[in-house]
């Protein structure tokens, strides 16, 4: 599923419109859903880090940096081989490339390891993307 963009504009200056359904399947994810698919997979990485230190931290590990190391590595490997991360799949929201066929890994570890940062996963433009989207050329949109 690939989404067409439009880089021409009246004024000159370079505008990107999505081209998207209004509703339904290939339409923008809300932002209710993407938020309610970032604190799934952050649970889910949270459990396997509790996993891996024992249920607590010894200090063996910092626990902050294992969960977000866990949730980097399964979002970004989801993503790039299915589409969308876990609590995407859940919530029915797929990542999709903007004006090419695949998201390819280089661009799904950039986009991730900007959503690790949060600060351009919050700046979001009026067509519902953020700064992680526009830098890795993808667009999140329900199936």
């Amino acid at each position: 599923m690939t989404y067409r963009e439009d880089m021409a504009s009246p004024t000159g200056a370079q505008r990107r419109e999505l081209q998207l359904p209004e509703s339904g399947p290939g339409s923008a994810g809300g932002i209710g859903r993407r938020i309610a698919a970032l604190f799934i997979d952050w649970f889910a990485s949270l459990l396997i880090a509790a996993l891996i230190n024992g249920g607590y931290n010894d200090g063996r590990f910092d626990q902050g940096l294992l969960t977000l190391a866990i949730f980097y590595l399964q979002v970004t490997v989801l993503t790039w081989s299915f589409g969308s991360a876990f609590g995407q799949r859940i919530l029915g929201l797929v990542v999709a490339p903007v004006g090419r066929p695949r998201v390819g890994l280089p661009a799904v570890a950039l986009r991730t390891f900007l959503l690790c940062l949060v600060i351009p996963a919050v700046v979001m433009q009026p067509n519902g993307r953020g700064l992680h989207d526009l830098a890795a050329g993808t667009v999140v949109v329900r199936r």
